[in-house]
């Protein structure tokens, strides 16, 4: 397990700062390498700039390579599950089993949002045509679908590393609807979260999303 101890701005990382923090093992006590480095308010400007300027191209993707890019996100959270699994249950004293079965429902609420912006209904699209000869005055054309509006922060719950956190169902659902995503990684479970945006950022990589598609910052 490499971890940096870096936030994830795009698809760079950023560099050291002069605040850090180690994640306390809540069973031990003991204090966890590495140290991570809060990021700066350039490195959250420059999160929040990639995201605004992503936001132009991601909101225009079609559902079914959006899907795809969830998809591919489940199956890389899902293949570092031996990495996810030891580091989360040092960081939150939780037993293996329940680690398993967290990392089972964020793989499975990314695929569910997969499945439905697929299916289209989730846009809720309604046409009312016009009436000009209603009484006492013309109905116009009123036409509605749900559109994404622009980018999201997500802050991590503190009790759920992975289902609640970086790829929890916040992230997904703002993904599914065509809206980047910026995540504040909780303290409690910075090992975790830093592992799951690696994952994330893979994705972004292979499946070509626009950069600022994805930040987390510690």
């Amino acid at each position: 397990m490499n971890l940096t101890g870096h936030s994830f701005i795009g698809s760079s990382r950023a560099s050291d700062s002069n605040t850090t923090f180690q994640v306390t093992n809540p069973t031990t006590g003991q204090l966890l390498d590495p140290a991570f480095h809060s990021a700066s308010p350039d490195d959250l400007n420059k999160a929040i700039f990639l995201a605004a300027e992503a936001f132009q191209t991601y909101s225009k993707i079609d559902s079914k390579t959006r899907a795809n890019f969830l998809r591919t996100i489940a199956i890389k959270i899902d293949a570092a599950g031996p990495e996810i699994t030891p580091r989360m249950m040092a960081e939150s004293g939780l037993p293996e089993p329940r680690c398993e079965g967290e990392r089972g429902r964020t793989v499975g609420q990314l695929n569910m949002f997969a499945d439905l912006i697929e299916e289209g209904s989730w846009v809720d699209a309604r046409i009312e045509l016009a009436n000009p000869d209603r009484s006492p005055i013309p109905k116009p054309d009123l036409r509605s679908m749900r559109r994404p509006l622009g980018p999201v922060a997500v802050f991590c719950a503190s009790n759920f590393p992975l289902a609640f956190s970086v790829a929890g169902g916040d992230t997904a659902s703002a993904l599914a609807a065509g809206c980047p995503v910026i995540v504040r990684a909780h303290a409690a479970h910075a090992g975790t979260a830093e592992i799951v945006a690696r994952s994330i950022q893979a994705a972004v990589a292979e499946c070509k999303m626009p950069e600022g598609t994805f930040s987390m910052i510690f």
